[in-house]
């Protein structure tokens, strides 16, 4: 089966490097128009460029935005409409994780950012993609969530806690939106990106060691994940939570 999405429109936030970067460009691999968005428009024209130079057939916009600022989230669902007449994937990728610690010490304000950021953007682009687009022609939504949303882990409670939110959002919106849109999360657990790269960085040895597989995640891993849920092969799919952990739940291997 195809995936479908030649000729399709995604617009993919925190789309500058990492997951995010890697899921516009195999969208770009299978003909999809691509909307790049992340804060920096100097790191967004790069990849812009790095997509238009290897898929010269399939249009590229670049908008800078900080996603939970609800304004230049709308500026930026605008202007994809207006260049590319609609909306048929939404990647609600971006994140962040500005605290690590006990639960007990974290502070109001780097809180109110994790949960502006990894929470309430899920909600707002999905909302505008829907006003915009998606309640007249159909559309897919995939989620990042973590595979932290799944467990309790030392550090990162309340980042895990945004993305367990995630996975609740994901399940709402499905059924809210069905059988228009179709609303999907992905969980991956250690992908080597920046955003993770305290816990793989002094690591790495250890923590693959510890997986079936072998090996860390690397960001086309979790892309492969998203071209799969954005598209027509998993057409029967909504309101799921895809993981892709290297078998970290699994984790001792047996011999």
């Amino acid at each position: 089966m195809q995936t479908g999405l030649a000729g399709r429109t995604a617009v993919v936030t925190g789309a500058s490097r990492g997951i995010g970067k890697a899921i516009a460009t195999a969208l770009a691999a299978e003909s999809t128009n691509v909307v790049l968005v992340s804060r920096r428009q100097d790191a967004l024209d790069a990849v812009a460029e790095e997509l238009r130079a290897g898929y010269p057939s399939v249009g590229v916009l670049a908008k800078a935005a900080h996603v939970a600022e609800p304004a230049q989230a709308r500026t930026c669902i605008d202007a994809a409409v207006a260049a590319f007449g609609r909306i048929d994937v939404l990647v609600n990728n971006a994140g962040t994780n500005p605290y690590f610690g006990p639960l007990v010490d974290l502070d109001l304000a780097r809180a109110t950012k994790t949960v502006q950021v990894n929470q309430l953007s899920v909600l707002l682009w999905t909302q505008l993609a829907w006003q915009a687009s998606m309640a007249e022609h159909g559309g897919t939504v995939v989620n990042m969530a973590s595979l932290g949303g799944l467990l309790t882990e030392p550090g990162v409670g309340f980042y895990n806690a945004t993305k367990a939110a995630v996975i609740h959002l994901t399940r709402q919106l499905a059924a809210e939106l069905a059988p228009a849109v179709r609303v999907n999360a992905i969980a991956p657990g250690i992908v080597r990106t920046q955003l993770a790269r305290a816990i793989w960085e002094h690591h790495e040895p250890q923590l693959a060691e510890a997986l079936p597989l072998g090996r860390i995640g690397e960001p086309v891993d979790i892309a492969a994940a998203a071209v799969f849920l954005a598209g027509e092969q998993s057409r029967w799919m909504t309101g799921q939570t895809l993981v892709v952990d290297g078998g970290a739940q699994v984790r001792a291997r047996i011999s």
